[in-house]
């Protein structure tokens, strides 16, 4: 199905001005004058401002879940830690070519609001249970215990959220064009290594 090209460009806008002026700094008067679209338009196809980001982050989140799944599939015949480490570097991909909305999106994590909680229950939990299911079979037969494995987990949410907890500090590593796909493939690689050490000790 072809994308409504102008629905996209104001969520685009909208994705860019929630990363610059945060949610509550963007206006839908800002919005509309980055699509170059009228306020107007946006009501009609979001309702309000709250509606755009509801679409936009629905957006993101969809998108990210089809492209974890179809790396499950192109990898149910591989060991548990080799799909792991490929996964990873889908995520890492994709987080990357949405920088800004995935950087925006982190910040909205660590408030606790309806809309958050919804999206931990659908998408976030999703998420979750992909990741902690490869990252348990891949340490099968090591001798860490449940408690281990617990923070080794929450150790590898953190490694592949921290690039966009904290942008500022990772402005020299993450920048544009050919260097994005540099940037994931070395990030990845560290994660992988940090996993092979976690596999061994």
């Amino acid at each position: 199905m072809k994308k409504n090209e102008t629905k996209q460009k104001v969520m685009d806008a909208a994705c860019h001005l929630f990363y610059v002026k945060g949610y509550h700094g963007a206006s839908v008067r800002d919005i509309a004058k980055k699509a170059n679209v009228n306020v107007s338009l946006i009501n009609y196809y979001f309702t309000s401002k709250q509606g755009l980001l509801e679409s936009a982050v629905v957006s993101y989140y969809e998108e990210y879940i089809r492209e974890i799944e179809k790396n499950l599939l192109e990898t149910e015949q591989m060991l548990p830690m080799d799909r792991l480490k490929q996964l990873i570097e889908v995520i890492i991909h994709y987080k990357q070519n949405q920088h800004q909305f995935t950087c925006f999106i982190q910040r909205e994590l660590t408030i606790d609001s309806i809309f958050v909680r919804e999206m931990m229950v659908t998408y976030l939990a999703k998420e979750n249970y992909i990741i902690s299911k490869l990252f348990n079979a891949s340490l099968e037969g090591t001798s860490h215990s449940n408690m281990d494995r617990e923070f080794f987990l929450l150790q590898l949410k953190g490694l592949i959220s921290t690039p966009y907890m904290a942008p500022n500090e990772w402005r020299n590593q993450i920048v544009w064009g050919q260097s994005l796909e540099m940037f994931v493939s070395k990030y990845s690689k560290s994660i992988n290594n940090w996993l092979d050490f976690v596999a061994k000790v």
